[in-house]
């Protein structure tokens, strides 16, 4: 069953607000992507990672309950530390493909760059055409550093944070000890002027 804050659609002066609200969150488009606010309809793309055995690394699966709280609280960190959950949108279909974010949840010590995609967008280079994107505009926020926090068995994020030229830093694992996050693998980004 869906339960109603799913179905139940949005109107009156409240949509409204949620709109104006929306409108302020920067959307960034690439070559074939546009990352922009998650709305509602975008939950069940989502819930569809998160409450699937793919979130093992993410502390999944989740329930479709939990998916939602995961949900809500990556949006409305837009409000609380002006960045956030995009979701990454093709720009040729308009379909929803996964989502990226500047995150800061517990047990993070630093800004996290984040990402993870639906299984049909997976191999398609497009986790690293919005991660660039998403850190491009983490660097304009004055974000005095990015970092990846990986769980180790996960490879694949391993190799993306590796092509995006992150590096791991054994000095910010230790001092996850006794945080949620321990354990963890750090990647840390390098700012644009230590680029090549």
């Amino acid at each position: 069953m869906i339960p109603p804050h799913e179905r139940i659609p949005r109107s009156g002066p409240a949509a409204d607000l949620a709109a104006r609200l929306g409108a302020l969150v920067p959307s960034i488009e690439t070559e074939r992507l546009r990352l922009r606010l998650p709305t509602l309809a975008d939950f069940p793309a989502w819930a569809e990672i998160l409450c699937s055995p793919r979130s093992v690394h993410m502390g999944g699966p989740y329930d479709r309950d939990e998916a939602y709280m995961e949900f809500a609280s990556a949006v409305g960190a837009w409000l609380l530390r002006g960045h956030g959950a995009w979701t990454i949108e093709s720009r040729a279909s308009g379909e929803a493909l996964g989502f990226v974010l500047l995150g800061f949840e517990p047990g993070d010590q630093e800004p996290e760059l984040g990402f993870f995609l639906r299984t049909m967008a997976e191999g398609q280079g497009i986790a690293e055409e919005a991660a660039r994107a998403a850190r491009r505009h983490g660097w304009t926020l004055g974000l005095p550093s990015l970092v990846s926090y990986i769980d180790p068995p996960n490879a694949r994020s391993v190799a993306l944070a590796e092509r995006l030229g992150a590096r791991r830093d054994p000095e910010a694992e230790a001092a996850l000890a006794g945080t949620v996050s321990e354990g963890a693998l750090v990647y840390r980004h390098p700012r644009p002027e230590a680029a090549v």
